[in-house]
């Protein structure tokens, strides 16, 4: 029998990519939907007024929060940092509470799978660190931890809540490795910063199988690192771009460059995180793409 899953955040990277494997492998997906609805598969909700009707998802066995407005998707002043935070608490907070109702109303337990970043750890130079490790103090290290607190309705209520602390993912389609795959084409891949920083990545294909396993494992909660088992550095993936790409890698965007051109977020792009997918890994999970190399030419292809 397959599960039923809701899923905010469907139309996203990440999100429409869940969809697809979710309806493949079976299950029935509720997509939640800002808008009017206009398929059977969809429920509205407007998470900045708080408004989930916990009618609507009281059938389904898990939901997935990926909702929140793109971190990278306008350079940064006080009214888009504002929007970055804002948007997943209330979201958050607002499925939390749904969940929670449910739980009292019905005595029904959905697992809850709930969106999280690796920009939980802050610029951390060559510190491994696991899901134990403490949260930096940036400003989107301060972000993702009141987001994962937005659960607390959740947790209070005793359901199994698992934050998904994404790194940096590898599409064909876009997310962060969209642009650096367009400067690779043209020869302007080089390093970010120094380029000893350490990118914690994952392909498109182990995130959304990622997500699956904490949909179907709910004995996984707490914080989870979805990010490859070998982290490397970005002068490292900027080599494996150009090798790939038969491209030379070596024009360099130093920090100063990168902040006139984006601003603040710059620190974000080059900080460094040598992130280990500790609770991934005990749980037995297997990386279709757990070296630089496969996930490169994989991507490239």
């Amino acid at each position: 029998m397959g599960k039923r899953v809701a899923v905010t955040g469907s139309s996203g990277l990440i999100g429409g990519a869940l969809c697809r494997h979710l309806t493949e492998r079976g299950d029935t997906v509720l997509r939640v939907v800002r808008r009017e609805p206009t398929m059977p598969d969809e429920v509205r909700w407007d998470p900045s007024r708080g408004e989930l009707d916990p009618a609507t998802v009281q059938d389904v066995d898990a939901v997935v929060n990926l909702a929140g407005v793109g971190i990278g998707d306008k350079r940064w002043n006080a009214e888009h940092k504002r929007e970055v935070e804002r948007s997943r608490t209330d979201a958050t907070g607002t499925v939390a509470r749904a969940l929670a109702s449910v739980k009292k109303q019905t005595g029904r337990e959905i697992r809850l799978v709930n969106a999280s970043a690796v920009g939980f750890y802050g610029d951390r130079g060559d510190e491994v660190l696991t899901e134990e490790s403490a949260p930096g103090q940036d400003f989107l290290a301060g972000v993702v931890t009141r987001w994962e607190e937005a659960t607390q309705p959740a947790l209070d209520a005793g359901l199994p809540v698992a934050w998904a602390r994404t790194g940096l993912v590898m599409s064909p389609e876009g997310g962060a490795f969209s642009p650096l795959l367009l400067l690779g084409k043209l020869g302007l891949g080089g390093l970010m910063g120094t380029g000893r920083e350490w990118w914690p990545w994952i392909t498109i294909v182990d995130e959304v199988n990622a997500l699956t396993r904490l949909i179907d494992d709910p004995e996984i909660v707490g914080p989870v690192n979805l990010v490859a088992p070998t982290p490397a550095r970005q002068t490292d993936i900027a080599r494996e771009l150009g090798r790939a790409l038969h491209r030379p890698a070596f024009v360099p965007a130093p920090r100063f460059a990168l902040r006139i051109i984006v601003g603040e977020f710059a620190d974000s792009i080059i900080a460094s995180q040598r992130l280990e997918p500790q609770v991934l890994t005990a749980s037995g999970f297997g990386f279709e793409h757990a070296d630089l190399t496969s996930a490169v030419s994989w991507l490239v292809r």
